[in-house]
């Protein structure tokens, strides 16, 4: 057999890198262990979140598979953050689990160059300094210009509930083994990392009128620029640990394999299982749990907050104390999984290793937590590996433009030794990474790749610049304070004024009724109810945009000087040691490479800055 490409893995990343692949004109073979469990949300059946919904978006407007699938099954829909800034909320969506997988795979079988196979990989054929192929457990061979894995948590996967350690990547599967030994064999160097998830419990055990009921946005909005509307199709509940379930882990520690030795991979640190809160905050004596249904007709509830390894007659107890969960039914427990990951700094940031050409890696075999850094991992190595084999250049969006690029910047480019995860926090310019702007940031890099539709680019395209019109239109519009415009704005905005001033700056006041003005205004009467909420906050905040954005350009020049290959950081003037080391270390290729390195402080890059363009003038 061969392939343009080849797909080891068939989760959220190796969805988005055959699907992106096959779009481009590559044939692509999917390899799974099982083609039933194809786009499975094996955690959390929900899309989204602080950080993860920009990231969909992104996805999206690149014209990937997440957000619409989102869409297409989500059962409730609901922004998370809407206290803050509009820049920082995050939409999330609830979904079907079994209809989101469902819609994927199908999919993937019926997309157009892309073979589905189901099989382990047990080995990469290597060819001088370039991948040839995958070797199949049972001898087949597959040949192939270029490879991206995708195991998620397969690679020597181990499972763990109390005492009970048994292999598999997830519940009833078996591990990858052979693929992580050829990795070795070829020098890679890995780590091992762990996650969980909790029980999942029946929902007819459980007594829902006791807790409180969490209800979706009222008027939910969709991920996807191909979707024109969502509905909300069932609730949630919130509930809290009492204090008993500190008492019952503290008596049972011994026996988690997490605090017994049991586990040796590195955790996430910011999804901690139940009994790490109990033992990292020792004074939060409730914690937070939300029932949330795996389908609108399922049986089975997520337990979100209660992931655990503790053995089964512990989470009997720790559940059942829970309000209303006393006579909890366990459709299944909690587990841990340790799993193999590969040092991010062996893989460069178009994904490809720097040792093998051909070679990508994407999800959580890089050591990322979620399905939606996986799959905009998995979206990105599919784009530079068909990128890598027509000889054109490789498609590496920057942290300054898009929270994919911080996503790849603070994967591959930074060092870190357990499972990322994506924050708004992260990412610097993150004013001007609303998930509003994601399309208008990112469908002409969609277009050019050939992943978005000439088509519904222009469409949207047409909106951007009715919105730009808008902008102008109400920062152009001048407000006299005579008795009539005063009675205009006071019936329009609910505010008085007393100096000339503009529809812009009336719109950016606090005490203006915005939902009024908005739909009162002619300038805006025109656009629709999204384009209206977009267009008011970028002018409410169109200072602090126009501050952010100066700080992008700085970034953008002092990216671009790069550092002298010949440069000896130890004979120059005014670097510690500590300093000189990292560059010798990690030889950044600029300014920007070094300004991000541990050791690299603000006065060591003003020194290498200055002795690096003392050089260049000097030439």
């Amino acid at each position: 057999m061969r392939a343009d490409l080849v797909v080891v893995g068939g989760g959220h990343a190796g969805c988005e890198a055959a699907a992106a692949a096959a779009r481009m004109g590559a044939s692509v073979i999917l390899v799974t262990l099982h083609r039933h469990t194809v786009g499975q949300m094996p955690c959390n059946p929900a899309i989204g979140g602080i950080g993860k919904g920009h990231l969909v978006a992104e996805i999206d407007a690149l014209g990937g598979l997440q957000g619409w699938a989102a869409d297409r099954t989500g059962i409730q829909f609901r922004t998370l953050n809407q206290s803050r800034g509009p820049a920082v909320w995050g939409p999330r969506a609830q979904c079907d689990k079994e209809a989101y997988a469902l819609l994927l795979r199908r999919v993937i079988e019926r997309l157009p160059g892309v073979t589905l196979i189901e099989g382990e990989v047990a080995g990469l054929q290597v060819d001088g300094d370039r991948v040839s192929g995958v070797d199949l457990d049972g001898g087949e061979f597959i040949d192939a210009g270029a490879i991206v894995l995708t195991t998620g948590t397969f690679l020597g996967g181990l499972l763990h509930t109390g005492d009970d350690h048994r292999p598999g990547g997830r519940l009833g599967e078996r591990p990858s083994t052979k693929l992580g030994a050829s990795l070795v064999t070829l020098g890679f160097e890995l780590r091992r990392f762990k996650t969980g998830t909790p029980p999942r419990l029946a929902r007819s055990s459980l007594d829902l009128s006791r807790l409180e009921v969490q209800e979706g946005d009222p008027e939910p909005r969709p991920f996807s620029w191909r979707t024109r509307s969502v509905r909300n199709r069932c609730s949630c509940w919130v509930t809290r640990t009492p204090p008993v379930v500190q008492e019952i882990i503290g008596e049972n520690l011994h026996r988690s394999p997490l605090f017994s030795g049991g586990i040796e991979g590195v955790g996430p640190r910011y999804c901690p299982s139940i009994e790490d809160k109990v033992v990292r905050f020792p004074h939060h004596t409730r914690h937070t749990v939300f029932l949330e249904p795996e389908g609108v007709e399922s049986e089975r509830i997520y337990v979100n907050g209660l992931s655990t390894s503790l053995p089964r007659d512990v989470q009997e107890r720790v559940v059942r104390s829970v309000r209303g969960l006393e006579r909890a039914v366990f459709l299944q427990y909690g587990y841990a999984v340790e799993y193999d990951v590969v040092a991010p700094r062996q893989i460069g940031m178009d994904l490809q290793s720097r040792e093998v050409k051909g070679l990508y890696f994407a999800g959580q075999l890089l050591g990322t937590s979620g399905y939606e850094e996986a799959a905009a991992l998995g979206l990105l190595a599919g784009i530079n590996a068909v990128h890598r084999l027509r000889g054109k250049e490789e498609y590496i969006p920057t942290r300054e433009d898009a929270y994919l690029g911080v996503l790849v910047d603070d994967v591959c480019g930074r060092e870190h030794r357990e499972p990322y995860r994506m924050f708004t926090s992260r990412a610097e310019h993150r004013l001007i990474l609303g998930v509003d702007s994601a399309r208008e940031r990112l469908m002409p890099e969609g277009r050019r790749l050939g992943l978005v539709r000439e088509g519904a680019f222009h469409v949207e395209r047409e909106r951007w610049r009715r919105r730009r019109r808008a902008g102008t239109e109400l920062a152009a519009s001048r407000l006299n304070p005579d008795a009539a415009t005063r009675r205009l704005v006071r019936e329009t905005a609910g505010i008085e004024f007393s100096k000339p001033t503009t529809w812009a700056r009336v719109l950016r006041r606090h005490d203006v009724d915005l939902q009024r003005a908005a739909t009162a205004l002619p300038i805006l009467q025109t656009l629709s109810e999204e384009d209206r909420r977009i267009v008011i906050g970028h002018l409410r905040y169109d200072g602090y945009l126009a501050r952010h954005k100066r700080e992008r350009e700085r970034l953008r020049r002092l990216r671009h000087i790069p550092i002298p290959t010949d440069l000896d950081p130890a004979g120059v003037s005014g670097l510690t040691r500590e300093a000189a080391e990292a560059l010798v270390r990690d030889r950044p290729k600029t300014l920007a490479d070094a300004e991000r390195l541990p050791g690299i402080t603000p006065a060591a890059l003003a020194v290498l800055a200055g002795c690096v363009t003392r050089r260049r003038d000097a030439k």
